[in-house]
């Protein structure tokens, strides 16, 4: 693993409490394959992160990358920085279209408002949930907790490896993307 490698994975390394912890959906898919933990910290509680977060996904609000990085992207496919109203209701059951190909979507298990937000999807004959949640740190921080579980998984070495350094480079961008734009409390336009 290189230093530059190392140095990423730091970025988002979950405590040793966080993957050994439970998390919704860790019952739907079971035994799992492919365990992938991810968490960073934000400078802000969990109420002011919730609406972020439940607006994530493709026609929503987009993916948030950090403003150096979507100056390469095209305007129409930056992510939002703005909260949008149209944008903050989920329900379970609701399906969000997803990157992952071009009938990949995502449908939403459970909605705990300020404190996770579940996935499940089918990608060929691999299950998999996404779980996204919210815990409350130092009175006025918040810790996000990020678990990909996947089943069954034919090639484990090259879903954990080269998956995994894509998810931890796309989740490396969700953290500095979400950190400008809950900073500047959503007050900015689309970039």
């Amino acid at each position: 693993m290189t230093a530059a490698m190392r140095f990423a994975e730091l970025l988002t390394r979950p405590t040793v409490a966080e993957r050994a912890g439970s998390m919704p959906g860790d019952d739907v898919v079971t035994p799992a394959d492919v365990v992938m933990d991810r968490a960073f910290t934000l400078a802000a509680p969990p109420e002011a992160v919730w609406p972020w977060i439940v607006q994530l996904g493709k026609r929503r609000a987009g993916w948030y990358f950090p403003a150096v990085v979507e100056k390469v992207v095209p305007p129409p496919r930056r992510g939002l920085r703005r909260i949008d109203p149209g944008h903050q209701q989920l329900s379970a059951g609701d399906v969000v279209p997803d990157w992952g190909g071009a009938d990949a979507t995502f449908t939403v298990v459970e909605v705990a408002p300020a404190r996770h937000l579940l996935y499940a999807s089918t990608r060929g004959h691999t299950h998999l949930t996404w779980c996204l949640g919210l815990t409350r740190v130092d009175g006025t921080g918040t810790r996000m907790h990020l678990r990909l579980r996947l089943a069954p998984v034919r090639h484990r070495f090259a879903a954990q490896h080269l998956g995994g350094l894509v998810d931890q480079l796309t989740i490396i961008g969700l953290a500095a993307g979400l950190r400008e734009r809950v900073l500047a409390g959503g007050d900015t336009a689309r970039a």
